[in-house]
């Protein structure tokens, strides 16, 4: 193996949980675990590796206010690259974002196509706004758009009722969740309430944000059905803030959610020690910044999660769920190096000594 220019890491590559390596080398802007024979211009680096981090839930392309322009979107990716998180899920955005594509600087992104929503129960700017009978082919629709997902909003708060009710009657949601399974995409599900859960859930959803409302009863058919969820932790924390400027309207919608975020903690440790696969995200591209991947994880260290399944869920197991390669020979070179083990303290993650991308050091 030859190459004008080589990457050499020594120290510890945490290729998986078990995985433990000492060195790695980039060659060609791909990872080997074979010496090169007759490299030069060779750059080592040391210190703990990481695969490039996960934010399962972003939106890149969005802020408060609706779609935003390219070059705000390239600072959002660019924030999220400079805290290590190199595959992003666009958990949906009005905006095209698919020239990001062609840049080898930023992150991948794997889109979600544009929220759908019910008319009127959602944020202003974000969603196709539809009535039921055209779910399912406004979900074909954005599954053709998309990388693979569709998100759908399936609960918001009901100005009538006041308070957070499902979106959608079930026969809807059959019939796009079928949609979107015949165009081989998976649906997500904007989740906060408990009462939109079970009929998403045997409906065939592939996964949930938020999942705030999940229960006793709940959690069970989650594990059973192997429904994923993204807690969005982050995001949760500003549920008191929401109801404080809600309150004077909708008194019971400002109580729920107060509800739901005094247990919070609670709630994902049930889901992880029933079995459900948990991943990072970071709601980012709202009322967020872009480049909190690592304060998601201290989060679901808080919430009494081991550090090891909260480093999975940004890494190892958030790569293999949505397909993408980890630390492997020949895969590409998407990796971050901290100078100590994130596996006795998450809160390293928050200081990347490098990030590199598709081999080249980016940060």
């Amino acid at each position: 193996m030859t190459d004008a220019a080589v990457l050499h890491i020594k120290g510890r590559v945490l290729a998986g949980p078990e995985d433990v390596r000492d060195e790695l080398w980039v060659v060609g802007g791909r990872v080997t675990y074979e010496r090169p024979t007759h490299a030069r211009d060779v750059r080592t680096v040391t210190g703990w590796v990481l695969p490039g981090l996960v934010d399962a839930h972003c939106h890149v392309g969005l802020d408060a206010h609706g779609a935003v322009d390219d070059a705000t979107s390239e600072k959002q990716a660019l924030a999220d690259r400079d805290a290590g998180a190199l595959l992003l899920r666009d958990a949906g955005s009005p905006a095209d974002t698919r020239w990001v594509d062609d840049r080898e600087d930023l992150p991948k992104i794997i889109r979600a196509g544009r929220h759908i929503a019910r008319t009127r129960r959602y944020i202003r700017n974000y969603a196709h706004e539809i009535e039921p009978g055209d779910l399912a082919a406004y979900v074909r629709r954005e599954a053709r758009r998309g990388d693979g997902w569709v998100k759908l909003v399936g609960d918001w708060i009901d100005r009538e009722a006041g308070d957070l009710t499902p979106c959608w009657p079930r026969w809807a949601i059959d019939e796009a969740i079928a949609a979107a399974h015949e165009e081989a995409a998976r649906v997500t599900a904007h989740c906060f309430a408990e009462d939109s859960l079970s009929d998403l859930v045997e409906a065939g959803v592939d996964c949930v944000e938020h999942a705030t409302g999940l229960t006793e009863e709940t959690v069970p058919l989650f594990a059973e059905r192997g429904v994923a969820i993204v807690p969005t932790l982050v995001n949760i924390a500003t549920f008191p803030g929401l109801a404080s400027g809600g309150e004077a309207k909708f008194p019971n919608w400002a109580a729920h959610m107060r509800r739901l975020h005094a247990r919070r903690y609670d709630t994902v440790r049930a889901a992880h020690d029933a079995g459900i696969q948990i991943f990072t995200g970071t709601d980012a591209g709202g009322s967020l910044p872009h480049g909190l991947v690592a304060d998601e994880v201290a989060e679901l260290v808080a919430a009494g999660i081991p550090a090891i399944d909260a480093l999975a869920a940004a890494t190892w197991r958030a790569r293999a769920w949505l397909g993408r390669p980890l630390l492997d020979e020949g895969a590409p070179a998407d990796l971050v190096v901290y100078e100590a083990d994130p596996r006795a303290d998450v809160r390293v993650l928050a200081a990347p000594q490098q990030v590199v991308l598709r081999g080249r050091v980016v940060g």
